[in-house]
C-alpha cells in the first residue's frame, strides 16, 4: 500500500486532525492520502500541505489499512457502500461521523472490518480538545492505540464504552457553544461593571481557561475549588447567589441533557 492513512472527507476537522500529525510528526506528508467532494478543497490541502489528494474515494481506500471517515452523517452510508468492496479485516476503520454508532458503521463495512468510534470536539484546532473513543465489535486492543495516537495531537484522549458516547456528544461535542455563552455572558458583565469589551473579553475568556486548567491539573472537584475562591462575606458570594437565583446550573443541565436526547435521534441509533 501506497500510504498510512487515507481521509475520506476532509473537511474542517479532517484538515485540522492532518495538520496536527504533520506538527507532531505522528505522520509525514507523503503518508496521507485525502479526499474531498471539490477539487478546489482538495487543491487547497494539497498546496498547503503538501500531501496527496483524490476525488476517487474507491481507489483512496484501497492506498492505504486505515481509514479515517469525516463525511457529514446524511452521506457516510453512501461513502461505506461506494467502498465496501475495498474494505477488509485488514482495514481499519476510524469514524467521526456525528451519532453513527459501530453497529450501523460496521454493517455499512461489511463482517470482520475492525471499526472505533471517536466524538472529538471543536476546540482540536487549537489543540485543546477531548476526543472520545469507543471500540466496535471486531477492533483489538492495538487499534485503541492506534487511534489514540492519532488524535492525541489535538489535545485529550478518552476511552469509554459506547453506551455513552450520546452523553459526550451533549457534554463534550456540544459543550464548548454552552462555554461561549458563558465567556460572552461574564464579559458582557464586565463591560457592564466598565471595562472595554475587548479587555473584558480576553480576561473573561482566560478565567474560564486557568479555571478548567485548575480542575484538570489538581484533580479536585470543582466545589472545592470554588469554595476556595469564596471568602466569608466577600463578594464572590454575592455572585454566586445571583447565578443560584438566574437558575444557571439547572440550565447548563438541562442543556446538556437536551443536546444529548438530540444526538440519540439524529441517526435513530
Amino acid at each position: 500500500m501506497s500510504y498510512e492513512v487515507v481521509v475520506l472527507g476532509a473537511g474542517k476537522m479532517g484538515g485540522t486532525l492532518i495538520r496536527a500529525w504533520l506538527e507532531n510528526g505522528v505522520l509525514r506528508a507523503d503518508q496521507i492520502l485525502a479526499t474531498a467532494a471539490h477539487e478546489q478543497r482538495l487543491a487547497a490541502l494539497s498546496a498547503e500541505l503538501g500531501i496527496a489528494t483524490s476525488r476517487d474515494n474507491r481507489f483512496a481506500v484501497s492506498q492505504a489499512p486505515t481509514i479515517l471517515l469525516c463525511v457529514k452523517p446524511q452521506v457516510a452510508p453512501s461513502v461505506l457502500e461506494e467502498v465496501r468492496s475495498e474494505l477488509s479485516k485488514d482495514t481499519l476503520v476510524i469514524s467521526i461521523v456525528a451519532s453513527a454508532s459501530t453497529a450501523r458503521l460496521e454493517a455499512a463495512s461489511g463482517d470482520g472490518v475492525p471499526v472505533v468510534r471517536v466524538m472529538p470536539n471543536t476546540p482540536s484546532q487549537v489543540r485543546a480538545g477531548m476526543s472520545v473513543l469507543c471500540a466496535g465489535r471486531w477492533s483489538e486492543p492495538e487499534h485503541l492505540d492506534l487511534v489514540e495516537r492519532l488524535f492525541r495531537p489535538l489535545g485529550r484522549t478518552m476511552r469509554l464504552d459506547e453506551q455513552h458516547m450520546d452523553a459526550v456528544t451533549g457534554l463534550s461535542a456540544s459543550g464548548p457553544a454552552f462555554i461561549y455563552v458563558v465567556i460572552e455572558s461574564l464579559a458582557e458583565g464586565g463591560v457592564k461593571a466598565g471595562l472595554p469589551r475587548d479587555v473584558a473579553t480576553e480576561l473573561a475568556a482566560q478565567t474560564v481557561l486557568g479555571a478548567a486548567q485548575m480542575v484538570l491539573e489538581t484533580g479536585q472537584h470543582p466545589a472545592l475549588l470554588k469554595d476556595a475562591v469564596t471568602t466569608p462575606a466577600g463578594c464572590t458570594v454575592d455572585g454566586l447567589l445571583t447565578l443560584e437565583e438566574g437558575g444557571l446550573r439547572v440550565t447548563l443541565i438541562k442543556a446538556v441533557m437536551e443536546a444529548s436526547r438530540r444526538a440519540r435521534e439524529l441517526l435513530g441509533d
